[in-house]
């Protein structure tokens, strides 16, 4: 019951305004985050705890967001902008103990607890949250976790159930039932190496020098470029050094082809069924860049815009880094906000290639 009140109390404190004006008064950065005020005979709006020279009462309105009040024509204070730089740092710190929470909890805490722990009400401690990391708190324990597992089964000479207490599953059933979406196959399997995993692969020739393209029982695992054929399945068969690797069949030739098509002539399109295994938020990127048309760019800052993460542009160029399956997850397509090109996995000459050849499709 405790717990319950605490919480009622930290959401509805600032509802009236006369509660707003008390923490604009105070300069209370705690109120940050749940509303901004603004002064109608400068036109700009602040945050409460903001150092700005504190206006007359009867000047101010109040608004639940800086939308609300650009939207009724405020702009923002360069006052504000100031403050901007130490409130960024109270907040990455506040998101950091959240992190560690999670981290060296025995089991996920929920995201109640964790609001408590941080002193924010659960709406705002999980916006917050997801605006600094990119993921949900719950999505971050997830992937943290899978980290962990991995972990666990590859560096343990334990055994499997203690890398799955290890790894913070409280229970088999649990781990099991999330297994297959984790690690791809068995953990047993994980564990060896990859031992009982079927991957097919072949390797081609391309205008664009050597490629790989390797499948596994769930579809693409990998489509790599290169110039040494040997190096790209040195990389593939080091991911899973006991996995069982197949030469191509009659079939699978016909799929390679049909990427070597696609690179060559890239209005035929590419619809695969893919095998991919990242983290929540990685994957969240890959697929908002499958749905990038041909022959366009983005930015990184609009892709995370489109996971509805905006703050998030760093992580979204690392997961763009960490893509192994190319064109078919067209990284390529992702530019600087200046329209330069960043880097690329396997090389700045492909991809101003690759969309040289998607602009004159």
């Amino acid at each position: 019951m405790a717990t319950g009140l605490l919480i009622e109390i930290m959401t509805i404190a600032y509802e009236t305004d006369d509660d707003r004006w008390e923490a604009v008064q105070t300069r209370n950065a705690a109120a940050d985050g749940h509303f901004v005020y603004a002064v109608r005979t400068t036109g700009v709006y602040c945050k409460p705890s903001s150092t700005a020279r504190l206006p007359k009462r009867e000047n101010v309105e109040f608004f639940d967001s800086a939308t609300a009040a650009e939207a009724a024509g405020y702009r923002f204070s360069r006052r504000t902008r100031g403050d901007q730089t130490s409130a960024a740092a109270e907040r990455a710190a506040l998101v950091a103990r959240a992190c560690r929470l999670i981290e060296t909890s025995e089991t996920p805490p929920q995201l109640d607890n964790l609001a408590i722990e941080v002193g924010m009400s659960p709406f705002h401690f999980h916006r917050l949250f997801k605006a600094e990391t990119g993921l949900t708190p719950k999505a971050y324990s997830s992937a943290y976790r899978a980290r962990k597992l991995r972990e666990e089964l590859s560096s343990s000479n334990a055994s499997i159930t203690d890398a799955i207490y290890g790894a913070g599953f409280n229970s088999n059933s649990r781990f099991y039932e999330a297994a297959d979406e984790l690690l791809g196959m068995r953990a047993r399997d994980y564990r060896a190496g990859g031992a009982g995993a079927v991957i097919r692969f072949a390797v081609g020739q391309c205008s664009l020098g050597a490629i790989l393209v390797a499948q596994s029982q769930r579809g693409i695992c990998a489509i790599s470029l290169g110039d040494d054929p040997d190096q790209l399945v040195r990389e593939l068969q080091d991911q899973f050094p006991r996995a069982e690797f197949l030469g191509c069949d009659g079939e699978f030739e016909r799929l390679i082809a049909q990427v070597v098509g696609f690179i060559e002539a890239p209005a035929m399109g590419l619809h695969l069924p893919l095998d991919v295994q990242g983290t929540a938020f990685q994957e969240r990127v890959w697929r908002a860049l499958r749905e990038v048309p041909p022959g366009t760019t983005v930015s990184y800052a609009e892709i995370a815009k489109r996971i509805g993460s905006p703050k998030a542009v760093r992580a979204v160029a690392q997961a763009c880094a960490t893509n192994l399956i190319a064109v078919a997850i067209p990284c390529h397509r992702v530019v600087r906000r200046d329209g330069e090109l960043a880097g690329y996995r396997w090389g700045v000459d492909r991809k101003r290639e690759l969309l040289r050849r998607e602009a004159q499709a």
